[in-house]
């Protein structure tokens, strides 16, 4: 894939620890064509493995999100290969060790609104409007929603977003647990600027783990969770960070925390 053809579909900007990337492919909505699935996949790669980067904001770029994927242009290969990648920055997003949160503003459909909802935090505007349009177009669910929406919203409300494929407005979103919060479209920059702050200030190992944990937890039992709860808090105690929070409690101030091992 042609770098340059990434830098186009996809921009990326580092701020105080956070990475954010824009879908920038306004002129279709942010639809994602393979240049745009190539360079999530790079960028996502390159922030599981990048200490610096400690949360990642993924919005779109000219009051849209994303129109989920691109069926308008030539697609090569097999249609299975191609899944496969994409199922691939799927599993990048919703296995990254450090917090996501999706900014939309506008629509964001099929593959689109699953790729928020992947995120672990979702902030929307109220003007913004979400669909599971697969149906609608011949197809089925992808980018993970017949996993996520389950999960989140239930079995009878999953089966009704994905086969009658209708638009919601951000407010049955957020009532449903689709967005986590509505901010006006003056406030959202601000807003999630302020979030991410607070997510890159707490210790970067405990929050890679507890959200691994969620996520693996989910489907195990009580006995299995509690089971790995106690071998990822050895791991944070084996860190420069539980000793510092300590520290600033005794001290009254705030923590600075590092992820940096204790043990060698």
């Amino acid at each position: 894939m042609d770098p340059t053809d990434q830098a186009d579909v996809l921009l990326t900007r580092r701020d105080a620890g956070v990475l954010t990337l824009t879908l920038n492919r306004p002129q279709r909505r942010n639809a994602l064509d393979m240049a745009s699935w190539h360079a999530l996949h790079d960028q996502l790669s390159a922030a599981r493995d990048d200490d610096a980067v400690r949360a990642v904001v993924i919005t779109g770029a000219g009051g849209a999100f994303c129109a989920g994927a691109d069926l308008s242009g030539p697609r090569e290969g097999h249609p299975l290969d191609r899944m496969r990648f994409i199922n691939d920055v799927a599993l990048l997003l919703h296995e990254l060790p450090k917090p996501s949160i999706a900014q939309v503003d506008g629509v964001a459909v099929g593959a689109g609104w699953n790729l928020a909802l992947g995120c672990d935090l979702v902030v929307a505007t109220p003007t913004s409007r979400f669909s599971q349009i697969f149906a609608k177009r011949g197809l089925s669910l992808d980018f993970g929603g017949s996993w996520l929406l389950p999960r989140l919203v239930g079995m009878q409300q999953a089966k009704r977003l994905a086969l009658l494929a209708e638009m919601i407005d951000a407010e049955e979103a957020h009532r449903l647990g689709l967005v986590t919060w509505l901010v006006a479209p003056e406030e959202i920059d601000g807003f999630v600027a302020d979030l991410t702050a607070r997510l890159v200030a707490n210790a970067p190992v405990a929050i890679a783990q507890s959200k691994a944990l969620l996520h693996e937890n989910a489907d195990r039992t009580l006995r299995d969770a509690l089971a790995t709860e106690a071998r990822t808090q050895a791991v944070n105690f084996a860190t420069e960070d539980a000793p510092e929070a300590f520290a600033a409690f005794r001290d009254k101030r705030e923590p600075t925390f590092t992820g940096q091992w204790a043990v060698t």
